[in-house]
């Protein structure tokens, strides 16, 4: 009797965590690796640090040739980057680290970076998003050649901050002159803090249906998994390990068994040691949903 055709295995999920690079970007790949990632998301550079020195060679090739590939690796940019500054200094600099940084992606063949879209230190969100987008356009015409995307975060809304609402990301991709080199990052205790409601998950899609009316679902690049300290609507960024915190399992699995989301990278940005022991038992209750 011929043997019946096996049924191939399902794929893996395209999932991980951010992963330092200290050592050389293919360290990072190589962490990673050691806790079962598909997906990484590095730093292109030192991210306390406005500018780093040149990639040597061997960093390059060694990142390129790496055995430990994930099926897809992304960056983001440097926390002190604001591109609606108003001190001049730091508007000026911010500017330039976003297109050197963009510029180390391309060195390194990622496909986007996730840029916080800035503060507007008392300015005003209208002139925020002005200077944003004037930004963009700035940096982005610099960069004719350029590859690498910039996947805008929804933010939590601390501060000054602009993103929290997805009316604010879509006037940025909207009045951007390069909106096809534009795409958004959605974190899930971002998302919570800033007032939107995931907690189930009839209140998950219903926050994904107006993300999918205002922004636009072609548009999503990646998700941060991370669950929140913080309550809904305080505004607040802490994160938390996944199912520890304010927001539940709800939404991580719906994340994860929704088809819609399968080709989309999903990384955790939750508090580890150098052992990553952390990521290992959080990729494990986020695996254990499927």
């Amino acid at each position: 009797m011929p043997s019946l055709p096996k049924t191939p295995p399902p794929l893996a999920p395209l999932l991980g965590a951010h992963m330092s690079i200290s050592g050389g970007p293919a360290k990072a790949l190589e962490r990673g690796h050691s806790v079962g990632c598909t997906a990484v998301q590095i730093f292109v550079k030192n991210n306390m640090q406005w500018f780093a020195k040149d990639f040597a060679t061997a960093e390059l090739e060694a990142f390129a040739n790496s055995s430990y590939r994930p099926a897809i690796v992304f960056g983001h940019t440097s926390y002190l980057i604001n591109l609606c500054a108003t001190d001049p200094v730091t508007f000026e600099r911010s500017r330039a680290a976003l297109k050197a940084e963009l510029e180390r992606a391309d060195q390194l063949g990622l496909p986007f970076l996730v840029l916080h879209p800035g503060a507007h230190m008392g300015a005003g969100i209208d002139t925020g998003l002005a200077r944003i987008v004037e930004s963009l356009d700035f940096v982005l015409a610099s960069l004719p050649k350029g590859r690498c995307k910039v996947a805008l975060e929804a933010t939590a809304g601390q501060g000054s901050t602009i993103g929290s609402k997805f009316a604010e990301l879509a006037v940025i991709i909207d009045r951007c002159r390069y909106p096809k080199r534009l795409s958004v990052c959605l974190d899930t205790s971002h998302l919570f803090a800033a007032g939107y409601d995931i907690s189930t998950p009839k209140k998950f899609w219903n926050v994904f249906a107006q993300f999918e009316k205002e922004v636009g679902s072609t548009r999503l690049a990646a998700w941060h998994l991370n669950d929140s300290k913080a309550a809904l609507g305080s505004r607040v960024d802490r994160h938390e390990h996944i199912g520890k915190g304010k927001i539940g399992l709800a939404p991580f699995r719906e994340i994860m068994r929704s088809e819609q989301f399968s080709q989309i990278p999903k990384v955790l940005e939750t508090p580890k040691g150098e052992d990553l022991a952390e990521d290992r038992v959080n990729l494990g209750v986020l695996r254990s949903l499927l």
